[in-house]
C-alpha cells in the first residue's frame, strides 16, 4: 500500500505541474457556475432542496467529463513518452501501480469538489440546505467520478495513446449512461437489469434528494472494483509480453 501512495503522490503532483490539471479545475468551476446560475437558480422561485438537487444533476455531468480527462493519460501517457518500461521494471506490482494512479485522480476530483462548495453555499443567502443533503450529493459526485475514472483508466491501460483512451473511455461510459433510456423501452427482465446497470439515472436520484442508499453505494464501488481489476489484468498481460 505504501508504494501505491508513492505512485499516487507522483501522479497528483503531475496534475498540478502541468497546464491540464489547472485547465480542468478552471473549466469545471466556470461551467458549474454558469449552469448553476442559468438552470439551478433560474428565474422561477424554487425550494432550496430543488436548487441543490439541480446543482448536483449538472455537476454530475461535469464530474464525468473531468474523470475522463483525468484518467485518459494515466497509463497511455506513459506509453507515449516511453516511460512505461520504467514502470514495468520497477519493484511495484501491477495492482500497486493501478491503484496508485486511481487514488491520485480520485484525490484530484475531491479537491475539485471541495473548491466548488461555494456554489451550494450561495443557496444559503436566500434559503436553507441540510448538511445531510449536501453530504449525500457530494458523496454521489465522488462515486460517479470514481466510476468514470476506473472505466477510463481501463481504457488507458489498453490504448496506445491518450486520444484512443479518451475515445474508448467515453464510449464505455456513455454506453453505461444511456442504459436507462434503453431500459425504458425494454421488457422485463431486461428492463430491470439495464436500469440497474445504468451509471446515472436510477442510482443518482436518491443522492440528489439527500438520501443515501446502500445498494447505490455498492453499485458504484462494484463498478470501480471491476474496471480496476480489469486494468490490473491488462497491465499484467502487457508486462509479461514485454
Amino acid at each position: 500500500m505504501h508504494k501505491s501512495w508513492l505512485v499516487a503522490r507522483r501522479e497528483l503532483g503531475s496534475f498540478f505541474n502541468t497546464w491540464m490539471g489547472w485547465i480542468i479545475v478552471a473549466s469545471a468551476l466556470f461551467i458549474d457556475g454558469l449552469l448553476f446560475n442559468a438552470f439551478a437558480m433560474g428565474q422561477q422561485a424554487k425550494l432550496s432542496a430543488e436548487v441543490l438537487g439541480d446543482f448536483f444533476y449538472f455537476a454530475s455531468g461535469i464530474t464525468i467529463v473531468a474523470g475522463i480527462l483525468l484518467a485518459m493519460r494515466l497509463i497511455a501517457e506513459e506509453k507515449q513518452n516511453g516511460t512505461i518500461t520504467l514502470l514495468y521494471t520497477s519493484p511495484i506490482t501491477e495492482r500497486q501501480m493501478i491503484y496508485g494512479k486511481f487514488i491520485s485522480a480520485m484525490a484530484f476530483v475531491m479537491i475539485l469538489h471541495a473548491v466548488s462548495l461555494y456554489l451550494p453555499a450561495l443557496i444559503m443567502m436566500k434559503g436553507k440546505i441540510s448538511a445531510g443533503h449536501l453530504a449525500a450529493g457530494y458523496l454521489n459526485l465522488i462515486l460517479i467520478g470514481g466510476a468514470t475514472i476506473s472505466i477510463t483508466l481501463f481504457a488507458s491501460a489498453m490504448a496506445p495513446n491518450q486520444l484512443t483512451a479518451a475515445v474508448v473511455g467515453t464510449m464505455i461510459t456513455v454506453t453505461l449512461l444511456v442504459m436507462w433510456i434503453v431500459a425504458d423501452i425494454s421488457s422485463p427482465p431486461f428492463k430491470e437489469i439495464l436500469s440497474h446497470l445504468a451509471l446515472h439515472n436510477r442510482h443518482f436520484t436518491s443522492f440528489a434528494k439527500g438520501v443515501v442508499k446502500l445498494s447505490d453505494v455498492v453499485y458504484y464501488l462494484s463498478v470501480m472494483a471491476f474496471f480496476l481489476e480489469c486494468s490490473v489484468r491488462t497491465i499484467e498481460s502487457r508486462r509479461w509480453q514485454g
